[in-house]
């Protein structure tokens, strides 16, 4: 496995900066795989004071070379030191006399990575992208009205275009992990149908699960949750659409009286553009009126986690841009009821007002009818909470996906398929009576 950006370690520091999903993705893969009797390793970058070697588990080892010094550079442009990373990164494995029969490599300069060291050592190369710069661009256009210049000097995106357009015709395999990432793979990008395969990311169903009525009313009272709760959690990152999260709120609040929002945004310590970026939501939340009908959370432990989902009436993924969507799948998976973002991929494996709600964070009302629906029928959210959970259990646990991983190497990088859920565009109408 290649991740080659943020901290990536066996117990990661998520919400740290480039530290979320993709991390969690790669170490519960590798231990899913290990379980399978794979021996796994993690190449990745090593800065500050990190290890060159860590131990995850017996058959799981993340192993860290260095390059472009000992300080964090943002996964945007990392790719200007990434030689260096697999000079070194070849130079140990050729030490150790390590022997690799397949790489998976992780976001695009972990594919750059990827694709260099398959070279150096001459076995088989699978990509998953995670995030498309397209796509990506296509939605941060919106945040950077006549400033292109402003948006490129933070995303990169021309080079990391031209990157990921070079590094899908080589790899061996373009795995994609929503059905709108192969679209945009085969019609933006070019890549051959017969190369671009459909694995969507997991879950881990023996921490994620629904409880109790009694259990969760507990847990609710050791949370200090009261009220109708609307959560959310991720890193402290524009493309999250918080902004959009709290202008919306503000609509649900008016006319739901006992909602709050409850923010767990951020790692457990932030740099000075999460900061800034938490001041300004913090000044929105205040300027808007809502006061103390806002939770500025902060990190979640990773132990914690599946309790807060738990104790939320109603989860909301609000992101502007958002390729999957892991905390959503983690919410369902623990029977709450769940608001995707329509600018993502998951809502096309799902079916409205039975596995979840789709809404467009851009659009303040639709967002806020979504998220209140739920709160005001009893019976649609105790739908979406056995359905949701039931829809998570069959398509995103771990077992599914690392066994779809494998068939697609032992079978010659044959396709592994995930069929969209056929009436996901529109869904199942819902009456009185379900």
């Amino acid at each position: 496995m290649i991740s080659t950006h943020g901290y990536v370690a066996a117990h990661p520091p998520l919400g740290a900066a480039d530290t979320g999903g993709q991390v969690v993705y790669v170490l519960e893969l590798s231990k899913k795989l290990a379980e399978l009797g794979y021996e796994v390793d993690i190449w990745t970058r090593r800065f500050q004071d990190q290890h060159e070697i860590e131990v995850v588990n017996e058959r799981v080892r993340i192993f860290r070379a260095p390059c472009g010094g000992p300080e964090f550079i943002p996964k945007e442009f990392l790719v200007d030191v990434l030689p260096e990373w697999v000079d070194h990164a070849t130079a140990l494995i050729r030490e150790l006399e390590l022997q690799y029969e397949l790489i998976d490599s992780h976001y695009w300069d972990g594919g750059v990575a990827g694709q260099a060291l398959a070279d150096a050592l001459g076995c088989s190369h699978v990509h998953t992208p995670h995030s498309l710069g397209i796509w990506k661009l296509r939605q941060m256009e919106k945040d950077y009205p006549g400033d292109r210049a402003a948006m490129e000097r933070e995303y990169n995106f021309e080079r990391r275009i031209s990157a990921e357009r070079a590094l899908y015709a080589r790899a061996q395999a373009v795995i994609a992990t929503t059905p709108p990432q192969v679209d945009l793979l085969v019609e933006d990008y070019g890549v051959d149908p017969d190369h671009c395969q459909l694995i969507p990311p997991g879950y881990d169903d023996r921490r994620f699960f629904p409880v109790s009525a009694a259990t969760r009313e507990s847990i609710r009272r050791r949370l200090g949750y009261e009220g109708e709760v609307v959560f959310a959690l991720g890193r402290l990152a524009t493309n999250k659409g918080y902004d959009l999260l709290l202008s919306a709120f503000q609509l649900v609040a008016e006319r739901r009286p006992q909602a709050v929002l409850r923010l767990a945004i951020g790692g457990t310590s932030l740099d000075e553009q999460e900061l800034e970026l938490l001041e300004q939501l913090k000044a929105q939340a205040e300027q808007m009126g809502l006061g103390g009908r806002v939770q500025f959370h902060g990190f979640i432990a990773d132990h914690e986690l599946p309790d807060h989902y738990r104790a939320a009436d109603v989860f909301v993924l609000s992101s502007r841009y958002e390729p999957f969507g892991m905390t959503a799948i983690e919410a369902m998976a623990c029977g709450t009821a769940t608001i995707v973002t329509t600018h993502g991929g998951l809502w096309r494996s799902l079916t409205f007002g039975r596995h979840a709600l789709f809404a467009d964070p851009l659009d303040r009302e639709d967002l806020a009818v979504m998220i209140a629906k739920p709160l005001s029928l009893p019976r649609l959210r105790g739908r979406m909470t056995r359905m949701g959970a039931h829809r998570a259990r069959s398509l995103f646990s771990w077992t599914g996906i690392a066994h779809q991983l494998l068939t697609l190497s032992d079978q010659g990088l044959a396709p592994a398929l995930l069929p969209e859920d056929p009436e996901s565009e529109w869904g199942e109408p819902w009456t009185e009576g379900d």
